[in-house]
């Protein structure tokens, strides 16, 4: 390469890290933001691994301060926890310290770290550690080893105190944001009451069934939780278990319409040898296998009548028979059922009976449908779009503003699951694309009839994604489906060629 090209991509390089760190500002909340900024500057470095904490500004007098917000990339899951407990006592420390960025190509033969245990024991060798923000450190962004050679470069260290610099007003501004979403969230005093750390959702109507959670939760009674079916009642009955006095106990759940009705007595009360052809030996039931904890009865409307009447002496008595059994067993179980079915309507026309139905009823909470907590949208786009690129091991795409738009407009019949699964699709063939967001057209939502644009924005899109998926069919047919000829005769990467296959959804006809 000569010296004026050896410039040329000098400044292409320096471009697109401009421009990458322009995309990262418009990322709206922090864990994302943070998620970007590490993939990106662990991509630039060609670390191996990266870890980026922010602290409180109120602690910052008292280093090394308790990380506001973290996050970790390369390090194994059994690690993550551990990295800054091992890290802060030298190379994390130091930065914080002094305020300027610490590098070195082997810190276990470095004066200064060597005589550090984690340094020893893990042989750490490149290291760098910039602090974040211009003044007192904001936090710090920290990465380990090199997939080439040799330390970090002076480039990647201007790179890396440049994104530092920058991090710093993105993530006031973020951490304000976040903050006040926190303080208007009617959730958010709720969450503290009832373990739904992982409930996505500031809406009005989930704050009002937090509200009843958070009053059933510590009560060692029935629950029966009703509402269309995707909705997410399996996770509400996994709150209302870990919330409750049985939260150290097992969680145990069987769906009453996935199997037939000569094996459901078996799998729910268990069986003793001989009871039926295929119980040559005995067979423990969920009822045994939640002994002390919670049993759920997902789609308890589907219940075979037979059963019913033994589903209503464990709710009454706490006892019940194995099939096959002569003696009773004493059941230490709450129960938690899930239906989308109208049980009254059932006990009207003799399907599932009336008393087993008030039993059930004692405490009933309703999961609302997508429709009725559309405010929520937004923040499910974003958490599945994060979810499924995780998944797919993908860049980390994020939902376009009119995607996010139509979204919150359209109609989710199959609510929070079909939206889960649309997203993960739309992903799949947003990155088959090379686009960085998900637009209208992955998500397969059409644009509305009073945006001026829509007709011509929506018309190019789908000629475009037609015309990939024209080309690479073609292209496939004609190397006989060899995936190396056909990444290389239009001129990609086979890992992409397998994306957009995917994306397009194209299956090898088999002779």
């Amino acid at each position: 390469m000569t010296t004026s090209e050896s410039a040329l991509a000098k400044v292409e390089r320096e471009r697109d890290f401009y421009r990458t760190l322009l995309e990262l500002g418009r990322a709206d909340d922090v864990g994302t933001f943070l998620s970007k900024a590490l993939e990106m500057i662990v991509d630039i470095t060609s670390a191996v691994k990266g870890y980026i904490e922010l602290y409180d500004s109120d602690e910052l007098d008292n280093p090394p301060p308790a990380p506001h917000w973290s996050l970790a990339r390369g390090f194994r899951s059994e690690e993550v926890e551990k990295v800054r407990a091992t890290l802060s006592q030298g190379i994390i420390a130091e930065a914080i310290a002094t305020g300027r960025t610490v590098s070195t190509g082997a810190a276990y033969d470095d004066a200064r770290f060597r005589d550090r245990r984690s340094v020893r024991e893990k042989r750490i060798e490149a290291v760098m550690c910039a602090p974040i923000g211009s003044g007192p450190p904001l936090g710090v962004i920290y990465l380990q080893d090199r997939r080439d050679i040799g330390p970090f470069t002076p480039d990647d260290v201007t790179r890396v105190e440049t994104l530092a610099v920058h991090l710093a007003p993105f993530t006031d501004r973020l951490l304000i944001r976040s903050e006040r979403l926190r303080d208007s969230d009617p959730t958010a005093p709720l969450r503290k009451a009832v373990h739904a750390e992982g409930l996505i959702g500031r809406s009005a109507v989930i704050a009002a069934v937090l509200r009843v959670v958070s009053q059933v939760a510590p009560l060692d009674v029935s629950v029966l939780l009703t509402g269309p079916s995707g909705t997410g009642k399996t996770q509400l009955a996994r709150i209302v278990h870990d919330s409750g006095p049985r939260a150290s106990k097992p969680f145990v759940e069987i769906n009453c319409g996935a199997l037939p009705e000569n094996l459901m007595e078996s799998e729910l009360f268990g069986a003793l040898p001989g009871a039926h052809s295929t119980a040559t030996r005995r067979i423990e039931g969920k009822v045994s296998a939640a002994q002390g904890g919670t049993l759920f009865l997902d789609d308890v409307g589907e219940l075979p009548l037979s059963l019913q009447p033994k589903l209503l002496q464990l709710l009454q008595s706490r006892t019940y028979f194995p099939l096959g059994g002569t003696k009773a067993v004493t059941a230490d179980v709450r129960i938690i059922a899930a239906t989308n079915a109208d049980l009254r309507g059932a006990v009207s026309e003799r399907r599932f009976r009336e008393d087993l139905f008030y039993r059930l009823h004692v405490l009933p909470i309703r999961v609302p449908s997508l429709a009725e907590r559309r405010d929520d949208i937004a923040e499910l786009l974003r958490f599945f779009c994060t979810q499924a690129s995780t998944a797919h091991r993908l860049p980390h795409l994020q939902p376009s503003a009119r995607a996010i738009r139509l979204a919150e407009t359209a109609e989710w019949p199959g609510n929070v699951r079909q939206l889960a699964n649309a997203v993960e699709a739309a992903v799949i063939s947003a990155a088959g694309d090379g686009l960085l967001e998900i637009e209208p057209l992955h998500l397969q939502l059409e644009e509305r009839d009073d945006d001026p644009q829509s007709e011509r924005v929506m018309s190019f899109q789908q000629q475009t994604h037609r015309f990939q998926g024209e080309l690479l069919k073609k292209t496939l047919e004609s190397t006989g489906w060899n995936i190396a000829e056909t990444a290389q005769r239009l001129d990609l990467a086979r890992s992409h060629v397998y994306n957009l296959i995917k994306s397009h959804g194209f299956n090898r006809a088999r002779s």
